[in-house]
């Protein structure tokens, strides 16, 4: 694997490479991707294949704008405020397949839905308006693993897959996901942007999808029971320092000898941006150590519910 810095000549040949159907990772402002040409077939199969990814699990596809998007997918009243509100930004909408829709099928996991979002990291937009094309985008890591939000994460946990190095991953989770399939829009996955963000656009609450049940789970990515995991047991809810476990903290009452904390002052922001990085640490040094990770409670509000939606996926059964 080789790192390159996001020069203009980069950019523009990691742009042509995607067009060739090459996969390659690239930074947004949520998590890396692992990205490659959404209406090639086989470009979207190699995702799966370097992800060992289910293929039941559908991709997000990144569009360069509302416009593009419309291309591809049916968009409603809802979907149509919904984008013009949160796009470019860390909002990905399940909308209809237009007919003969480009992007592939495999892409959509055979669902008659596409998965979009608008990046608004600068590195990813100008790749998106060079390539002139939807990407496929999933996180760069292995298929359950931890996210990543920094290019060494890439390159520790995908060893041959070239990164344009874009630096630190700003929000730091993956995008929210709102189902806009028919009358009513669904909340199908916590992201970077909280709840009441969205609710307060539409003037109306979001409808929940009871969690993996039929085709409704499968409308997202990030909803299988575990995922979002480190290689050592992961254990939520913790309040202190037990001697087999490294403790990430949250907020001033944190006891001393925490090994990390995601927020000194309680920031869920600061606490967003900083869990994957954290949770990429203290797995290191537990599997060294021979540990687990504990993490103490994290408030169920804004952001907090992003955060709480990954570590209860990447927790053991036994705190489920």
């Amino acid at each position: 694997m080789t790192l390159y810095p996001a020069s203009p000549r980069d950019i523009s040949s990691f742009a042509k490479r995607l067009r060739n159907g090459e996969v390659v990772a690239i930074p947004t402002e949520t998590v890396y991707g692992l990205a490659a040409d959404a209406t090639q077939a086989d470009a979207v199969a190699a995702i799966y294949s370097i992800k060992e990814r289910p293929q039941f699990n559908p991709l997000i596809c990144h569009i360069a704008s509302l416009r593009m998007a419309k291309q591809y997918g049916v968009f409603n009243e809802t979907a149509n405020k919904l984008a013009k509100e949160f796009w470019p930004g860390a909002l990905t909408l399940v909308v209809p397949r237009k007919d003969n829709c480009k992007i592939s099928e495999l892409a959509s996991a055979g669902l008659h839905s596409l998965a979009l979002r608008c990046p608004s990291h600068p590195i990813a937009a100008e790749i998106l308006r060079l390539a002139k094309r939807p990407l496929a985008a999933p996180s760069a890591n292995p298929s359950g693993r931890l996210s990543p939000t920094r290019p060494e994460d890439v390159r520790r946990t995908l060893p041959n897959i070239d990164v344009l190095d874009g630096g630190y991953c700003e929000v730091g989770v993956e995008s929210t996901i709102i189902g806009c399939l028919g009358d009513m829009a669904v909340y199908l996955r916590a992201g970077g942007i909280s709840r009441g963000d969205i609710e307060a656009c539409l003037g109306e609450p979001l409808t929940d999808v009871p969690t993996e049940k039929g085709d409704a789970a499968r409308l997202a990515p990030g909803r299988l029971v575990r995922h979002y995991a480190p290689h050592v047991p992961l254990h939520i809810n913790c309040t202190q320092v037990k001697e087999d476990m490294l403790l990430l903290g949250f907020g001033a009452d944190a006891p001393a000898d925490v090994a990390d904390n995601l927020s000194e002052t309680g920031d869920l922001c600061e606490a967003t941006a900083n869990l994957f990085a954290c949770l990429h640490k203290l797995d290191l040094q537990a599997q060294a150590e021979n540990k687990h990770i504990g993490v103490m409670p994290i408030p169920h509000h804004g952001l907090g519910e992003a955060i709480n939606d990954r570590l209860s996926r990447a927790a053991e059964a036994v705190d489920k």
